[in-house]
Formats: structure tokens, sequence, C-alpha cells
């Protein structure tokens, strides 16, 4: 199995910054696309941002300009740099990713973290 294990979210006020992180462990052979999702309250989950195997990067038009993701491959870790955050950024932020865990086989399945708050204050 897989798991997702997020961090850094936190309550931060309008303008300022925070990190994600998110580490993936467990019977991995490959990551295609590792990502963060958001769902505020009442709405639907919504994309952030991803970042796929070879480095291409796609993002919310709302975040474009002010986050930023990366991943490092070696540890199996995808980020979120977070920047002039909005009190409309307010949401749970999920990560998630598509793995691989068989040699054998060459399905790729999406596994979700647990989701972590993040509450910006006007």
């Amino acid at each position: 199995q897989v798991q997702l294990v997020e961090s850094g979210g936190g309550l931060v006020q309008a303008g300022g910054s925070l990190r994600l992180s998110c580490a993936a462990s467990g019977t991995i052979f490959s990551i295609n696309a590792m990502g963060w999702y958001r769902q505020a309250p009442g709405k639907q989950r919504e994309l952030v941002a991803n970042i796929i195997g070879d480095g291409r990067t796609n993002y919310a038009d709302s975040v474009k300009g002010r986050f930023t993701i990366s991943r490092d491959n070696a540890r199996n870790t995808v980020y979120l740099q977070m920047n002039s955050l909005k009190p409309e950024d307010t949401a749970v932020y999920f990560c998630n990713a598509d793995v691989r865990t068989s040699r054998y086989f060459s399905r790729y399945n999406d596994y979700w973290g647990q989701g972590t708050q993040v509450t910006v204050s006007s």
C-alpha cells in the first residue's frame, strides 16, 4: 500500500506564506504525477497545482504567480510554496499521487493524503 502524509498547514494572515509538504511511502515502484487539491466548505475539490514526472507543471488560474509546486523524486516528496495568501485560499489541502506499485504491471493508481487545513485570516 501507499501512504501520503501532508504537513505544513496552519493559520496565517493575508499576504503571508506557507509551505506544504507531502511525502509518499510504502510500496512504490514509480510515481508519475503528484499534485495538490483543495476543498473549501460547501465547494467541490479543485486542482491547485500538479507536477508531472518530467517536471512539467500545471496551476489553477487563481494561484498562478503566487504558488509554486516542486518535487524531490529521490524522497518521493512534493511541495507547495504558497505566497501572497488570500482569505479565499482557505481550504483543506489534499496531496495526490499517481503511483505504480509493481515492476511487473504498468498500472498507476491514485492515492490521497488525509488533508491539511490552511486558514488565511483577513
